[in-house]
């Protein structure tokens, strides 16, 4: 995504000046699509490489355990940083990327997407205006169905040392978006999840076929036995395989500095692949539901079988003693999060971007908010108990 952002919407305003990446392979073929190759470099070259070519900004799509890694180097080289959600895995990383913008006086920012889409841009607006007066609480289901949710249990994501497990990889997404809507930080945290459906004891045995087609090339070119000979790593493990360590149905109960609290539940193994939000207020509701599996391309996914279920988008506010009102919003589209990657791209790679009125940016320390309702939650399934998120906060600001 910003490969084709950098070298072909926001040329105008941006230049691709290098790759690094620890697998040669992988480089060479993201190298062959470009209109004209850039110089490549090994992941253990990346500082040379920023001086070498006068780097400005470093875009960091790694692994999110090596986050920390890329994003300090590059501040301390100079650069500002764009990065992948989420900014990092824990509390000490948070802590040495959160000094070194202190030290630094770069920038950083999280890609976090999903608050460029129109829908949720409707939603900051329509709270922000007190539509429904003080918001007391938000329910939140998020579902992952089979084919999306399978993929983060045979890929890296599977071992919660590489990603911090769904709450921090996937659920930050949605942990930032309730902070952003609410403009208020999280408070305590209580959560419990288990790993249910894949595994090696996972219910799912028997549910179906998990492997993704392989033979397909764009796969073949990235993940192919070249590849993998190159660096060890295999795209497309057996879901039901030993050394899942991340859980694939949580529950979090939050409360919010200002006293709002938040139900979250997140499944990784449904039928149909969307959201359902609702906000209670002091003077009304509003509610947000959306399908989006029909944005999962089984065939571009490489995906031997599945069902694509119509895409559906509502949102509604219920006044006190007065009829619903459907919202209408103008700008949602089936591609790229319900469009909200391009409009990020826009504003982040274009120096001549309007007003952010919204606050969508999100830097350093929103990716930590974020990040601290992630930890809190893996803290409360380990050790069965709420967590303050001052006494993880204070840790990352005085490390």
């Amino acid at each position: 995504m910003f490969v084709r952002a950098l070298t072909a919407e926001h040329r105008d305003t941006c230049e691709l000046v290098a790759l690094a990446d620890p697998n040669p392979v992988r480089i060479a073929v993201h190298n062959a699509r470009l209109p004209a190759p850039v110089p490549a470099y090994r992941a253990s070259e990346f500082t040379e490489m920023i001086e070498r070519e006068r780097v400005d900004v470093v875009i960091v799509c790694t692994v999110d355990r090596y986050h920390d890694e890329y994003i300090v180097a590059a501040l301390e080289a100079g650069c500002d940083v764009l990065t992948e959600k989420p900014m990092t895995i824990d509390a000490r990383r948070c802590a040495r990327i959160m000094d070194a913008v202190r030290r630094t006086g770069r920038r950083v920012r999280v890609t976090f997407n999903y608050r460029y889409n129109p829908l949720h841009e409707a939603v900051k607006r329509i709270l922000a205006a007190g539509e429904i007066g003080e918001v007391g609480s938000v329910h939140f289901e998020w579902l992952l169905d089979v084919r999306h949710g399978a993929d983060y249990f045979r890929r890296w994501h599977r071992d919660k040392a590489d990603s911090g497990g769904l709450l921090v990889h996937k659920a930050g997404h949605h942990f930032d978006l309730v902070n952003w809507w609410l403009a208020d930080d999280p408070a305590s945290v209580y959560a419990e999840g288990r790993l249910f459906f894949y595994g090696s004891d996972g219910a799912g045995h028997g549910a179906g076929t998990f492997a993704i087609d392989m033979s397909d090339p764009d796969l073949t070119a990235l993940y192919g036995e070249t590849a993998v000979r190159a660096d060890g790593y295999h795209r497309d493990q057996d879901v039901f395989a030993p050394g899942v360590t991340i859980e694939d149905d949580l529950a979090v109960v939050a409360r919010y500095a200002r006293g709002a609290t938040l139900t979250y539940h997140l499944t990784a193994y449904a039928p149909w692949e969307g959201y359902r939000i609702a906000f209670n207020g002091s003077r009304g509701r509003l509610e947000l539901d959306v399908t989006e599996t029909d944005h999962v391309s089984v065939e571009a996914a490489g995906l031997l079988k599945g069902h694509r279920e119509p895409g559906t988008v509502g949102l509604r506010l219920r006044p006190f003693f007065g009829p619903p009102v459907d919202v209408t919003v103008e700008g949602h589209r089936r591609e790229g999060h319900g469009g909200a990657d391009v409009r990020m791209l826009a504003q982040l790679l274009d120096p001549g971007a309007p007003p952010d009125p919204l606050g969508r940016c999100a830097d350093a320390a929103d990716g930590a908010r974020a990040l601290l309702v992630g930890l809190a939650a893996n803290e409360s399934v380990t050790t069965g108990r709420p967590v303050r998120t001052a006494e993880l906060k204070a840790g990352i600001d005085h490390a």
